[in-house]
């Protein structure tokens, strides 16, 4: 699939390192997602009505705090502490590269937040597997430019004795604005394809065009770790209506890829990126 575009006009050269770092940095962020988005991919969660955050278990409650924490803080060495050494996730991360990660990530981005809610939970012998929420905000200073970062994830985890286990991302929408007047996007995107699918991929402009001008991107990269750390190319073009509207195919290949659409105007920027997976014929009726 490929849905990048062919424009990269002269005039907003200036705006390209930003949008680059900071968007690839902001991919890193979402796709580690800490201590708090991670889970057992193939474990379903049973319950039906989502249970109240007191209900939880004490345990589970006072890890997913003290992570919080310690991920606002910025301290590697006490989040790593609620990681198994055999961790891994299905985006690559493991106990062994996830420090490097994070350390690189807070060194970038040295004020961010998080808030996590418990969603979902249950008892699976003497681990707990539970689907929460995760919040990110913050900012981040690029060449004398401002960074909001937003991101909000969703995941099932599974804890055992207090650590982390294994990871999969079930949810993930990120945004980066910058500028005084940053566009309002209404992004639509499938939460799956089936391999091979054609499907569509918008960003609108929420606000009225009238005479200004436009310049956008849409991008689409596989999930993995070879990809956190090294930058898709951005290529803007001119568009000629209130946003980007583009056909993209599934690959043949199953698995996860991020969706981004970067939209220029002369009083902001708005970088936008999504999950999107990818599924086989015969699993697709039964996938979130």
């Amino acid at each position: 699939m490929r849905i990048g575009l062919i424009l990269q006009p002269s005039s907003v050269q200036s705006a390209h390192p930003p949008l680059s770092s900071g968007r690839r940095l902001w991919a890193l962020l979402s796709s580690v997602l800490l201590g708090l988005t991670v889970s057992w991919a193939e474990t379903g969660l049973t319950q039906t009505e989502p249970p109240a955050a007191t209900t939880a278990p004490a345990e589970l409650v006072e890890v997913i705090n003290a992570i919080d924490a310690a991920a606002t803080a910025g301290e590697v060495e006490t989040v790593m502490q609620f990681y198994s050494p055999s961790f891994s996730s299905s985006d690559g991360l493991t106990y062994e590269n996830l420090p490097t990660m994070l350390t690189e990530l807070w060194q970038r981005y040295p004020n961010l937040t998080y808030k996590t809610v418990i969603n979902q939970w249950q008892r699976e012998g003497s681990a707990i597997i539970a689907e929460t929420t995760t919040t990110i905000t913050g900012t981040h200073s690029n060449s004398g430019r401002d960074l909001n970062l937003n991101a909000v994830l969703t995941s099932r985890q599974r804890f055992e004795n207090r650590q982390i286990v294994a990871q999969e991302i079930l949810d993930e929408r990120s945004q980066i604005t910058a500028g005084k007047n940053p566009p309002t996007l209404q992004v639509n995107l499938p939460e799956q394809v089936v391999s091979g699918q054609q499907f569509d991929f918008d960003a609108i402009v929420e606000e009225p065009l009238g005479d200004r001008l436009l310049l956008g991107a849409a991008i689409e990269e596989p999930i993995g770790i070879e990809n956190y750390l090294n930058p898709a190319p951005i290529e803007l073009e001119l568009l000629s209506s209130g946003g980007l509207f583009k056909v993209g195919r599934a690959p043949a290949e199953l698995g996860e890829r991020w969706i981004s659409a970067i939209i220029v105007r002369y009083d902001g920027i708005t970088a936008v990126t999504q999950r999107l997976r990818v599924v086989g014929r015969e699993t697709s009726t039964g996938a979130r």
